[in-house]
């Protein structure tokens, strides 16, 4: 591999520096580095941050290919700063086997545009009933260390403990996607002042809170980790607060979209906006950028659903819940985290890469930018502000909520292990 030298970056925010790749490491960093026998890319003030770590993505391989697959998605990751993405298990098969994980993770190694690590099902098909082979999955090619049955939560409190028993074993961890079943039946949206007015059926917020309650004290009689997918309400921030204050082993994270959305969007009746766990009120999201900000919530996680055309262009009731967000997610944190001042570029760094590879036990990523570390990267033009064009997304799909609206900052170049996936903005 040849050598790259990034002239000028603005490592994590801070000063311009130059970073010198060197195969597929970093070789070194300062301020004057010679160029000889490199390529030059001129970073002029962009900054230049660790490659994104995304705990939570679907890539709907094997199954639902006509929405992603693995490569179309992974494409997707690198056109949004990600060398690292979490493949949540709810494809077709249920990711529920060694076989179905090691399927998934060779078809990310096959892509090249960057790392994918599968989570492993908790129980058989998602079906809340049986552990899945949580044992045989770890200890598959694949190296599973994330569980969920994200798309459904693991509602029966006896499941739930004999899964944190498992991965205890292991020092794995059960992402848990916080909704009592019997509390949302024929739910549509956030219930409120704005599902009221509209007449339909109402997501109460005690539906996710009370799972997170029950689960943290789980957590802590265990003794195990848990991670709590897409927190979206004040109450649920409170609870975790209160559980980390215990010493608890928990962790959180918070999508870019519950970040700047609210349920009022919804009178609009496109469904577009309609995903799960539902847009919340002002209130919540206020209290989601304070406790991103303080720590409360651990990451930044996309929670990225693709879904195709016919699913998303019909009625709201009929339509699927859900929304792609890999190419945007970056842009969204800028705007409502780091140009309102609630956090700067390294908290950046800590959010969205440093903290999740070390919930997901990601090894190589979410690694300082200093020499001898592996040259995963990606490089934001921050000053840049444009309207959002899905017609440019890499992803198979094109449901976002963010079509015509103008979100600042732009990856311009991503490098996975050196090589370049991304570069002036256009994939290689």
């Amino acid at each position: 591999m040849s050598k790259i030298l990034i002239r000028g970056a603005k490592v994590l925010g801070g000063e311009p520096q130059d970073v010198l790749i060197d195969g597929e490491t970093i070789a070194q960093v300062g301020t004057g580095l010679p160029a000889e026998g490199a390529e030059v890319v001129e970073a002029d003030g962009k900054v230049l941050l660790p490659g994104l770590v995304d705990l939570h993505t679907h890539l709907r391989e094997p199954g639902r290919e006509d929405s992603e697959t693995v490569l179309t998605g992974t494409r997707a990751a690198a056109s949004g700063g990600y060398t690292n993405v979490f493949a949540m298990a709810n494809t077709f098969p249920v990711a529920d086997t060694a076989g179905v994980v090691e399927q998934v993770w060779r078809l990310g190694q096959e892509s090249g545009y960057c790392d994918v690590q599968p989570i492993g099902a908790v129980t058989v098909g998602l079906e809340g009933r049986k552990l899945a082979e949580l044992g045989a999955m770890h200890e598959s090619a694949a190296g599973v260390t994330v569980f969920s049955d994200d798309g459904k939560c693991v509602h029966d409190a006896v499941i739930m403990r004999r899964a944190l028993e498992y991965v205890k074993a292991f020092d794995g961890v059960v992402a848990q996607h916080a909704q009592e079943p019997r509390l949302t039946e024929g739910a549509q949206m956030n219930e409120g002042v704005v599902s009221a007015e509209l007449g339909l059926g109402g997501w109460p917020a005690v539906a996710e809170e009370s799972i997170i309650a029950r689960d943290v004290l789980l957590a802590e009689h265990v003794g195990s980790r848990v991670h709590i997918c897409h927190l979206s309400t004040a109450g649920s921030v409170e609870i975790v607060r209160w559980a980390k204050s215990r010493g608890i082993r928990v962790t959180a994270e918070v999508t870019p979209h519950h970040l700047l959305l609210t349920d009022e969007l919804v009178r609009s009746y496109n469904p577009v906006y309609k995903v799960n766990p539902p847009l919340r009120t002002e209130r919540d999201v206020t209290a989601l950028r304070e406790a991103l900000a303080d720590g409360t919530i651990d990451i930044v996680a996309t929670d990225h659903a693709p879904h195709p055309h016919e699913d998303k262009d019909c009625e709201w009731a009929a339509a699927a819940m859900g929304m792609v967000g890999l190419e945007t997610a970056l842009s969204v944190v800028q705007e409502t985290m780091v140009d309102t001042g609630l956090l700067d570029w390294a908290g950046v760094a800590d959010r969205m890469s440093f903290t999740p590879a070390r919930i997901g036990r990601a090894e190589g990523h979410g690694r300082p930018v200093s020499a001898g570390e592996p040259a995963n990267l990606t490089l934001v033009d921050s000053a840049y502000r444009g309207p959002v064009d899905p017609a440019g997304f890499a992803s198979r799909s094109r449901n976002t909520p963010y079509e015509g609206r103008e979100l600042p900052g732009r990856v311009t170049h991503t490098w996975l292990r050196g090589k370049a996936t991304l570069v002036d903005g256009k994939l290689t």
